[in-house]
């Protein structure tokens, strides 16, 4: 696996928010979230950075564009290393905020909500705030049939891991103290479910909202996904540990 540099990760002053959005072609997606994303966040000293695998559509140079005009933007480069989670992963080790927000840039998780994660990590309420879709069945008006399905399956396997409420969901924020905690080796798409069983994040609270649909292209999950990500939680069965839960 080889990185390349990240783009104007130079920045003056603290950041108080790192927001992490792992991308595969997803410019016609960044060009509507983009702008939400700053108007959402305005008044923060904030930090957008995207971690792009080999998009072939202009990602990387949209988020170059726009660093032009907002030096808040970054973009991190992969090359031969794919993966959602392993992307997310690189996407830690480069911030700077106080605190790390997790979203996918196409449009599904809304970045009017990214405030509501934050301010209970920030007022010392949480480790770990989670977006819930509004329960193991309540996986939100974005969703096809497909995933629905592998939602709902996937939530039923990983239930006795944690007990919150959409363990499937892959919108988050973090205190980036617990990154400290272990080893982070996730495989496939799941990257919050492995924070909340190896990093043992207390308290962690969640935040009901709503799924939304793509703005453009399709969603990534394959076969293949699916089958890491069962490999991914037998690996997660195997660092369980009886540590006290404390959700609210």
């Amino acid at each position: 696996m080889r990185l390349t540099s990240l783009v104007h990760l130079e920045i003056p002053m603290p950041v108080e928010v790192s927001v992490i959005l792992p991308t595969i072609n997803e410019r016609s997606c960044l060009e509507v979230v983009g702008p939400r994303l700053e108007a959402a966040l305005e008044g923060l000293e904030c930090e957008f950075i995207v971690v792009d695998d080999e998009s072939s559509d202009g990602t990387p140079e949209w988020c170059e564009e726009r660093a032009a005009s907002n030096p808040s933007w970054k973009v991190l480069r992969r090359v031969n290393a794919k993966g959602l989670a392993s992307a997310v992963i690189d996407g830690f080790a480069v911030a700077r905020g106080k605190y790390f927000v997790v979203m996918d840039a196409d449009g599904s998780h809304p970045p009017e909500q990214v405030s509501r994660l934050v301010c209970p990590i920030a007022d010392g309420r949480a480790e770990f705030v989670l977006a819930s879709r509004g329960g193991i069945f309540g996986t939100g008006n974005g969703l096809s049939l497909g995933r629905k399905i592998v939602s709902v399956a996937g939530s039923l396997l990983a239930r006795p891991l944690t007990p919150v409420t959409d363990p499937m969901s892959g919108f988050f924020a973090i205190h980036p103290r617990i990154l400290r905690r272990a080893v982070l080796s996730p495989l496939g798409f799941k990257i919050g479910l492995e924070v909340i069983v190896k990093c043992h994040p207390s308290p962690i609270v969640e935040v009901e909202y709503t799924f939304g649909s793509r703005i453009a292209g399709k969603s990534k999950l394959s076969s293949h996904q699916v089958f890491e990500f069962l490999r991914h939680l037998s690996r997660l069965y195997g660092h369980q540990t009886s540590a006290p839960w404390d959700t609210r």
